[in-house]
């Protein structure tokens, strides 16, 4: 049985990542994008990830930030992975000698296809939903068979996953990993407990049917 890896997004209590590793969890995000709803600050995030146990995955979500903030984070934060969500160039985002992962909205199959090849060094490629002005965490969905299939041990989907749609969404396109945010909240920012188990769960479950 193949294992869809989880990374629960936008972490910005110490409860919530804890609960999110408990429950199994491979990977926690945090959003250094002030405009987000979600933002953490350094100091918060440095918090956080020293209550993390081992091997969970610290992931810290960037858009269009300048080399120092990037820098600055990583310096002050024990952040494991980054993840560009903005315009960077894949010039850019080599620049820190730590692994990266490219999010990509998803306009158009082409435009997916376009965007992995020019990044063809990530470790991974989150696709999102496209909505315009918006770079992420839209909280909606997207047409899964725009996802290129020969790039699926490559892919992380996130946009508007949840429990009702996960088995879907890992029936419809067998990704590497899945990334939730919205979809295991109280409210933006604050994660639930139940909605992270049963999202665990349900992923669980895909995995042994499909």
């Amino acid at each position: 049985m193949i294992r869809t890896r989880v990374k629960i997004c936008g972490i910005t209590r110490v409860v919530d990542g804890v609960t999110a590793a408990e429950v199994g969890a491979d990977a926690l995000g945090f959003v250094f994008f002030e405009k987000s709803p979600r933002y953490v600050s350094i100091e918060c995030a440095a918090e956080i990830c020293r209550n993390i146990p081992p091997f969970v995955t610290k992931v810290g979500l960037f858009v269009d930030a300048s080399e120092e903030m990037v820098r600055d984070v990583i310096e002050n934060v024990n952040i494991d992975l980054l993840q560009f969500h903005g315009d960077e160039s894949p010039e850019f985002c080599q620049k820190f000698n730590l692994p990266y992962i490219k999010a990509i909205r998803a306009k158009c199959k082409e435009s997916i296809l376009e965007a992995m090849q020019a990044h063809s060094n990530a470790l991974g490629m989150l696709i999102d939903s496209y909505v315009p002005g918006v770079p992420g965490g839209t909280g909606s969905t997207f047409d899964w068979q725009l996802v290129p299939s020969e790039y699926r041990s490559k892919i992380i989907l996130a946009g508007g996953l949840n429990c009702a749609n996960i088995v879907d969404a890992i029936k419809t396109i067998r990704p590497y990993a899945v990334d939730i945010s919205g979809g295991v909240e109280s409210s933006k920012g604050i994660k639930d407990r139940e909605k992270i188990y049963q999202f665990m769960k349900e992923v669980a479950s895909a995995d042994k049917i499909y």
